[in-house]
């Protein structure tokens, strides 16, 4: 595993950025725009975000201390791409697989051949459990884990570890099943979302605020009063 545990916004990220190098090649790396693009995806993303670009950018900020992205300067934009395989040290198949797991959530062996087939053609399912098998036996530290069976499925699915555990009770919700509580994983993902949205909002106000009462020479503290 990492040595840290990765957001939702950095795993979605990251999983734009493996997904778009292998299925738009001309246009990689990204821009930041078409990274944004690509994780407000409504199609092959569970759950389904909305990301400001300044949240995008706080993710790949992070990722690039991690030396999981790294940026390079094409004309007057900068552009992004991963280093998963060199940070992790993976076959390119298992990063096709994390990449489907950190963009769809929890999948069967059967579910991820059908979702990497744009990415990689893999001959069967026993070849898509041999990669997950791997990973998940990994020395250096497990980076996925099949999960507990779904009452009446035939199949156990597999989750990626980058971001911590899995959810049992609300990846299950989102998989059909009866969720644990009101709130889905796609609505609890929009939430955390909205409030990083409303602190970057907030700290841009006060930082507004403190220049302000400093051209006036008035103390922040008496300015809320």
């Amino acid at each position: 595993m990492l040595a840290t545990t990765l957001s939702l916004l950095e795993t979605r990220v990251l999983g734009v950025l493996a997904e778009k190098q292998r299925t738009v090649p001309d246009s990689y790396p990204l821009t930041l725009n078409a990274l944004v693009a690509g994780c407000n995806q409504k199609t092959s993303r569970n759950p389904i975000l909305e990301i400001a670009d300044s949240e995008a950018q706080a993710a790949l900020d992070s990722l690039k201390r991690l030396s999981l992205v790294a940026e390079t300067s094409g004309g007057r934009t900068f552009r992004y791409a991963h280093n998963i395989d060199g940070v992790l040290r993976l076959p390119s198949q298992s990063v096709i697989l994390l990449t489907a797991l950190m963009l769809r959530g929890p999948q069967t062996a059967g579910e991820l051949r059908i979702a990497c087939d744009r990415m990689h053609n893999f001959a069967d399912i026993s070849a898509v459990e041999g990669f997950l098998d791997e990973m998940a036996e990994r020395p250096a530290g497990a980076l996925v884990v099949k999960m507990a069976r779904l009452p009446g499925a035939r199949e156990s699915r597999w989750a990626h570890l980058l971001g911590g555990p899995p959810a049992e009770d609300m990846a299950a919700g989102a998989a059909g099943g009866a969720p644990a509580s009101d709130v889905s994983l796609g609505e609890l993902a929009a939430l955390k979302s909205n409030l990083a949205r409303l602190e970057t909002e907030v700290a841009g106000l006060r930082s507004v605020l403190a220049r302000v009462c400093a051209d006036l020479g008035i103390d922040p503290a008496d300015a809320g009063r």
